[in-house]
C-alpha cells in the first residue's frame, strides 16, 4: 500500500506522522490512540497525544479512518473498509473484523424504529478459540 497516495485519495495533506499513523493501522488492523502513541513515539520522541488526535481527526472526518467503539473498553481506529462487523475477546481483548452483510439489521431496525438509519456499528463479545483452550 502506498501510504502517501491513500491520503492524497481523501484530501488529506501527506505528512510524516499521517502516513505513520496509517502504516501503523494497516499492520495492526485496530490500535487505540495510547497504542497508537507507544509505537510512533519510536520514529517521532517528541510528537504529542494532541498531534495524534489531531491528526486522527482529521482522518476521521475525511471517512479514511473509522473509531470502532467496544464496549467498556477505550475505542480503537481502523482503516476504512466495507461495512463489517467486529468480534471481540472478552479475555485477551483480540479484535477481528468479521465480514458480514449489515442490510438485514439496517431493514429490521428502520422497519421498528422511526428513525432514519445514518451509520451503524456491531461489535460481537466472546472467547477466541485460543483462549477458549
Amino acid at each position: 500500500m502506498n501510504y502517501a497516495e491513500e491520503l492524497k485519495k481523501y484530501n488529506l495533506k501527506v505528512t510524516p506522522q499521517r502516513v505513520a499513523i496509517v502504516q501503523e493501522l494497516y499492520l495492526f488492523g485496530h490500535l487505540n490512540i495510547d497504542q497508537l502513541y507507544t509505537k510512533l513515539l519510536n520514529q517521532f520522541p517528541s510528537i504529542s497525544l494532541a498531534t495524534i488526535y489531531k491528526n486522527m481527526n482529521a482522518m476521521i472526518e475525511r471517512i479514511f479512518i473509522q473509531e470502532v467503539k467496544i464496549p467498556h473498553e477505550k475505542s480503537v481506529y481502523e482503516l476504512s473498509k466495507a461495512s463489517h462487523a467486529h468480534v471481540v475477546c472478552e479475555k485477551c481483548k483480540k479484535i477481528e473484523d468479521i465480514m458480514i452483510s449489515t442490510q438485514g439489521v439496517l431493514e429490521e431496525v428502520k422497519e421498528k424504529s422511526s428513525f432514519s438509519i445514518t451509520n451503524s456499528a456491531m461489535v460481537f463479545s466472546g472467547i477466541c478459540s485460543e483462549c477458549s483452550k
